[in-house]
């Protein structure tokens, strides 16, 4: 049930994201605000989301690593699986 959940705040997330001028559909909000972070609002963005998930240390830059190691998605879409089929 907690994978469930986590599951759909992602989607949730990457939907608003989307739905923002420049989104990605494949993006969340967090990761985008660490990506984006050097540009005009974005770092401010990148803070309140940071704060907003005190409990985790550098919320965005580890959604963002995240996003790269594509952690959200089943392990038969993650880096290194051709090799392994």
């Amino acid at each position: 049930m907690k994978k469930r959940l986590l599951q759909i705040a992602i989607a949730v997330d990457q939907l608003l994201n989307a739905a923002t001028p420049g989104g990605w559909a494949d993006e969340t909000l967090s990761s985008r605000a660490w990506r984006l972070r050097n540009r005009r609002g974005w770092g401010a963005a990148r803070r309140a989301i940071d704060t907003l998930f005190f409990w985790q240390r550098a919320h965005c830059r580890k959604a963002f690593e995240s996003e790269l190691l594509r952690r959200h998605l089943p392990p038969e879409y993650r880096p290194g699986t051709l090799s392994r089929l």
